[in-house]
């Protein structure tokens, strides 16, 4: 009788520990999935929930605000899969999961979601099945990680088999340009990759390592000028780059925070961070 008591106080304690625990995630409500905004020093998003011990990356909100997408690894710690969050009645739910096929955003009006050399279009309340962009971006020579489009429907995107380099292709005349190298304002250092163009092309935002930088990849932008030309690669500073991998902004759909990865450690822990979007605008005026 002792023998059995001891056996299920043994089992009581180990099913009220922490390594037992089944307590359910904390329920997300409110805009931006329910975090307090940051301030201009960059810091986690959602974490424990969303960031947190592991590999968590590329968090992007969609147009409307009220689905968010973030890359993970599957439960086998192997398969790399996209995650779906959607907002209905002020409360933040799991809706979706698919494997990830390319890196995703969004087209400013949220109609198609970019997966690399590929997209899938809204269909009602979800997604059609995934379909190529075309010869154009679908080369066995090129290696497109992400891909970004404005509001004219340019894209940018970087191409890793051809020395980590950033291209753009445009509508001119109803047509889209052959992809072009970009200058050397953005192609200069290692790992260049993961460009955001803002929907109204006024600036672009990739990440690079390079010299002057803080140790690892950093973040750096460049502002439009009048003439049309953009303008010198600017590091975007303390507040937002670390000593750390730093990589893989965009901007919120309302314009208000920037979202990013960043590596924690050297044991492949890496989190999306954010900051308010005010850092842009203090950087134009440098």
């Amino acid at each position: 009788m002792k023998r059995f008591i001891s056996i299920a106080l043994l089992l009581s304690y180990l099913m009220s520990s922490s390594s037992f625990s089944q307590d359910k995630p904390p329920v997300l409500t409110g805009p931006y999935m329910g975090q307090k905004p940051p301030g201009l020093v960059a810091e986690p998003f959602a974490p424990g929930t969303i960031s947190k011990e592991g590999w968590e990356i590329e968090g992007v909100f969609a147009p409307g605000m009220s689905e968010f997408y973030y890359t993970t690894r599957g439960a086998d710690g192997k398969k790399i899969i996209v995650i779906g969050f959607r907002e209905h009645n002020n409360v933040w739910t799991k809706y979706l999961e698919f494997p990830r096929q390319g890196e995703v955003t969004f087209s400013p009006d949220g109609k198609r979601m970019h997966m690399a050399d590929g997209y899938k279009d809204r269909l009602g309340d979800g997604w059609s099945e995934r379909q190529t962009l075309g010869p154009m971006f679908d080369r066995e020579d090129w290696g497109i990680m992400r891909l970004s489009a404005s509001e004219k429907e340019t894209y940018v995107f970087d191409d890793y088999k051809s020395g980590d380099v950033l291209r753009i292709s445009r509508i001119q005349n109803g047509k889209r340009t052959k992809p072009q190298k970009m200058s050397s304002n953005f192609n200069t250092g290692k790992w260049t990759a993961h460009p955001f163009i803002a929907p109204d092309e006024s600036y672009l935002i990739w990440d690079s390592e390079r010299p002057e930088g803080f140790g690892n990849s950093d973040l750096y932008i460049s502002f439009r000028q009048t003439d049309g030309s953009w303008g010198p690669a600017i590091n975007m500073g303390e507040d937002i780059n670390s000593d750390k991998w730093d990589a893989y902004a965009s901007v919120t759909p309302d314009g208000k925070f920037i979202l990013f990865n960043r590596g924690i450690d050297d044991d492949g822990n890496v989190d999306i961070y954010w900051a308010d979007a005010k850092i842009i605008e203090e950087l134009r005026t440098e």
